[in-house]
């Protein structure tokens, strides 16, 4: 059975994502910080037929999550996607930026995604196939003051998904953003199950039509 990682779980798009892949057949390993709420997804995953698993890590902690990817494949299974959906929103303009807030900040929504990426990509390359697929957002293209540490780490993701892309591709790795260009649940457009269909799409495409970025908006 094929596996789904799902980095950043939680009830909106990491759910959305976790049961549409879960119809496709995959298996669901799920990285958030309070095992109650991955036991609870894991549940109620469970009863629609899905076969899912949590560890607990701290997306901040990059040892925690290499140690997480490891567990999921000696528990689990190979990774073969790999969905990474979690970011810092911390309310602050510019000029009340803390700077190490920011740094902060940007370990959650950068530096954690290159960490797990680096973590499941051998094994990728040792099959020749592989999906990584990170989770980005509209601030990258339009950022709004209140939350400036957000679009910082926002347009960085964008630009990480883009240089891995570039790198993976020809190794038929599929690697990718999507980019929501708006707030998750805020209309029928943005409800967590649709955007959960870009995910989906992106993963399907065969090597030689990958593309790098959907922007849901």
């Amino acid at each position: 059975m094929p596996l789904c990682t799902i980095v950043g779980m939680g009830p909106g798009v990491g759910y959305a994502v976790a049961r549409r892949f879960g119809r496709e057949g995959f298996a669901i390993a799920m990285v958030a910080r309070r095992s109650s709420e991955l036991e609870r997804f894991a549940a109620d995953l469970e009863k629609e037929g899905i076969a899912a698993r949590g560890i607990a890590a701290n997306a901040a902690d990059t040892f925690a999550l290499a140690q997480a990817m490891a567990e999921i494949e000696k528990q689990v299974g190979a990774i073969d996607v790999l969905v990474y959906n979690a970011a810092a929103v911390r309310q602050a303009p510019p000029t009340n930026l803390a700077p190490d807030d920011l740094v902060a900040d940007f370990r959650v929504g950068v530096v954690g995604a290159l960490a797990c990426v680096q973590a499941v990509v051998p094994g990728m390359k040792a099959r020749g196939s592989g999906t990584v697929l990170l989770t980005g957002g509209g601030f990258a293209f339009e950022p709004t003051a209140a939350l400036a540490s957000l679009g910082v780490e926002k347009a960085a993701l964008r630009n990480l998904a883009f240089s891995l892309h570039q790198e993976l591709a020809p190794m038929g790795i599929h690697a990718a953003t999507v980019t929501v260009g708006g707030t998750v649940g805020s209309s029928p457009k943005f409800a967590p199950d649709a955007i959960a269909e870009a995910y989906w799409t992106l993963h399907a495409q065969p090597p030689g039509n990958f593309e790098r970025e959907i922007v849901w908006r």
